[in-house]
Parts: structure tokens; C-alpha cells; sequence
């Protein structure tokens, strides 16, 4: 069973796994990761990016619509704040497992074997230096292995460094403890499954991911959206990761939107069904439309 690995600060990635399937054809007007916020009491409309947290150069969408919707807020807010150095210290803390318990002792022994000759021989890297390690941390390393470059970038970290340029303020819809918690709300025993089996074999991990970034480029939310669903027949975590999160940010968002334009930057998958945030946003009395 895949599991949906949700990034950290920029610097890992998000994937939505499952099992190749035909896809529906989706309507032209929602296809598009940038999306305008308005309503009749705001002064200046807001703006709605989808992102993948990490990606290849030559897959780096980035249109002068985008750019100009930037620069047109004051203040960019991604789900976590990027620029206040805490945060990653917070999500290094979080990392550590204070169980007691080493990072080998999660695994049996030949499972162990398996995914230690993974970091070695495809990560050039030793299992060593995550014993003291939540396998979560070991779980999303494995999960960045799917881009397929040698140096990738963020859609955090660029946007971050146009919005520092242009002196426009950065913010975050939550705290790094809120997005550590989730992991501690997934079954151990879970993780190291999907570790295992990662390991085993990832040809198939990499194939999954380039089904989600076709669709990505494509700027086709709804084909997203139904990658996502297919994933929810085996994946419980699914609703803690998106729908939860999606509830939770909507009045954060309201109340930073009635301030000043904002420029909202978080993963795709956030973004559309029913409990995504455009349907919500929609369900609260905003118009919410593509910007093509």
C-alpha cells in the first residue's frame, strides 16, 4: 500500500499515490493552478497557486500571470512560514524519536536489509545517520528520490526569494508542530510498510509521481483530484493530510484576506474537490476563478 508523504518546509516532496488508471476527460476552464479570489466586501482580490513542493528545472511552470499575481499581493503565505528560521529547527526536533527505540528497531531483520542496501546503493547514503530518526523522516527522504534530476527545485523556495525581493511580507497558514503532529497520527506500523516496500521497489514509485506531474504540468487540477480519490481506497490518511488541514486553513485564510491582497502558495492537491479549498472558499461566498 502507497502512502501520501507530505513535504516539509520545501525541501521534500508531495506525492499522491495509486494505481495506474484511465482518467475522465475534464472540463478547459479548471485547468489551472493559479486561481483569483474575490468578494464584494474585499478591496483587492487574493491569489490561489498550487504547488509541487520539488521538481525537476525543465518542469518548473512559472507563466508571467503567476509572476504578475505575486507581485500584485503584499504578503505571501505558504503552509508553513519559510522564512523564519525556527521553523526548520522546529521540523529537525520534531524528526528525532524520543521513544527509546533506534530506527532499526522498527524493522525485522530482513526487512531492515532491504531498505538499508536502498539508501545505500540509491541514496548514497548510511542508515546510520537516521537511528536516532522517526521512520517519517526516512519515509519522506525516500519519497524525494522520485525527482529525477540532480538539483531540483521549490516552488517555496523561488517564490519565497521573488517575494524577498520585492520586500513583500512572508507568512504561514500553520506551525511546524501542526504539520509534525500529523505524523504521529499515522500507524508505525504503517510507515515501515510503505518503507519496505518502497525499497523493494521503486520503479514503481517513480511512475506513480510521473502520472501526478503530467498532470501537473497540464495544469489539470481535476485529473489531480481523481488521482487523489483513487488513492483513498487505500489510503486512510488521505483526510488528516488534506481535508482536515483544507477546514482548518479557510477561516485562517478569511481573516488574512480581510487585511491586504494575499498570495496564497500551497500544494496542489489542496486545491480542488468538494473539501478542497476552492470548493470551500466557494461554499464561504467568494468567487474563485482560474486565471488562465
Amino acid at each position: 500500500m502507497r502512502k501520501f508523504s507530505i513535504a516539509f518546509a520545501g525541501l521534500l516532496a508531495v506525492f499522491f499515490s495509486c494505481d495506474a488508471r484511465e482518467t475522465k476527460p475534464v472540463k478547459q476552464d479548471e485547468r489551472s493552478l493559479l486561481w483569483k479570489i474575490t468578494r464584494q466586501d474585499m478591496k483587492q482580490p487574493s491569489y490561489l497557486f498550487g504547488t509541487i513542493h520539488l521538481l525537476c528545472a525543465k518542469d518548473y511552470l512559472w507563466t508571467p500571470a503567476m509572476k504578475k499575481s505575486l507581485r500584485a499581493c503584499k504578503e505571501v503565505c505558504f503552509e508553513m512560514d519559510m522564512d523564519d528560521p525556527s521553523v526548520m529547527m522546529q521540523v529537525a526536533s520534531g524528526m528525532i524519536d524520543n521513544s527509546g527505540k533506534n530506527l532499526k528497531d522498527y524493522f525485522n531483520e530482513e526487512d531492515y536489509k532491504v531498505v538499508e542496501r536502498f539508501v545505500n546503493d540509491s541514496l548514497k547514503m548510511n542508515l546510520l545517520l537516521f537511528q536516532q530518526m522517526k521512520p517519517a523522516a526516512l519515509q519522506s527522504l525516500f519519497a524525494t528520490k522520485a525527482v529525477m534530476c540532480t538539483n531540483p527545485v521549490s516552488y517555496e523556495a523561488n517564490i519565497m526569494e521573488e517575494a524577498k525581493k520585492w520586500k513583500k511580507e512572508i507568512t504561514g497558514l500553520e506551525e511546524a508542530s501542526e504539520q509534525l503532529a500529523l505524523f504521529d497520527r499515522i500507524p508505525q506500523d504503517s510507515v515501515i510498510s510503505e518503507l519496505v516496500a518502497m525499497a523493494r521497489d521503486y520503479s514503481k514509485e517513480r511512475t506513480e509521481f510521473d502520472r501526478m506531474l503530467q498532470a501537473y504540468k497540464k495544469q489539470d487540477l481535476p485529473t489531480l483530484h481523481q488521482i487523489i480519490e483513487e488513492s483513498r481506497t487505500t489510503n486512510e490518511d488521505l483526510s488528516v493530510f488534506l481535508d482536515e488541514r483544507n477546514k482548518k486553513w479557510i477561516e485562517r485564510m478569511e481573516g488574512k484576506m480581510e487585511q491586504k491582497p494575499i498570495f496564497f502558495a500551497v500544494g496542489a492537491g489542496h486545491l480542488p474537490g468538494e473539501n478542497g479549498i476552492i470548493q470551500l472558499l466557494r461554499n464561504n461566498g467568494y468567487e474563485v476563478v482560474p486565471v488562465k
